[in-house]
């Protein structure tokens, strides 16, 4: 199917070279196939880039929502922190298009975007919430720490190596070490 390997092409090279220097061409010929025929599957560039990134962030929600999300705020933080840091080395690609080509969106795009990446903040932050509730956590900003937990969760994808010193295990280990500290539980 020509369709897929365009989008995998483009996916790959984007996170590799970034969308800005990426041509039609360039994925063209990574698929296979003449520059024109990219435009039986997709209108352009900038369709390719958003429908990476909504598929990403449509996929991460559908997952978090299959997810166990029940229990007492400190588990569903836990759960939400484990899940967060499994989905996210799996994909290093998709994610870093997701974080990082954001700049190359049009208006309109972007707050499609935004929408779909807050869907998925907004579970994080009734967490939170839930535990501020409750007060088994202390929280000095709701966004703010929502923010930084996700940055810091998301950050794994920069650095983690499955050859590395750490399993995967013990990786949601240390982190979930770090996220119950800053939430004070």
């Amino acid at each position: 199917m020509t369709g897929p390997r365009i989008t995998e092409a483009a996916e790959r090279l984007f996170a590799v070279h970034g969308y800005a220097a990426v041509s039609m061409r360039q994925i063209a010929s990574e698929v296979g196939v003449q520059a024109g025929a990219l435009y039986n599957y997709t209108p352009d560039k900038q369709s390719l880039l958003y429908e990476l990134m909504s598929s990403h962030l449509q996929l991460l929600m559908e997952s978090w929502l299959a997810e166990n999300r029940s229990g007492t705020p400190t588990e569903r933080l836990k759960t939400f922190t484990e899940f967060h840091i499994r989905y996210h080395i799996d994909r290093p690609d998709a994610v870093f298009i997701a974080y990082m080509e954001l700049r190359n969106l049009t208006p309109a795009n972007f707050a499609k975007i935004e929408t779909l990446r807050r869907a998925y903040e907004l579970e994080l932050e009734q967490i939170l919430r839930d535990g501020q509730a409750d007060r088994s956590f202390v929280v000095p900003d709701l966004r703010v720490t929502t923010m930084a937990l996700l940055a810091m969760l998301t950050g794994v994808n920069t650095w983690y190596r499955e050859d590395g010193r750490l399993s995967r295990a013990r990786l949601e280990s240390v982190y979930w070490t770090m996220v119950r500290r800053m939430v004070h539980i």
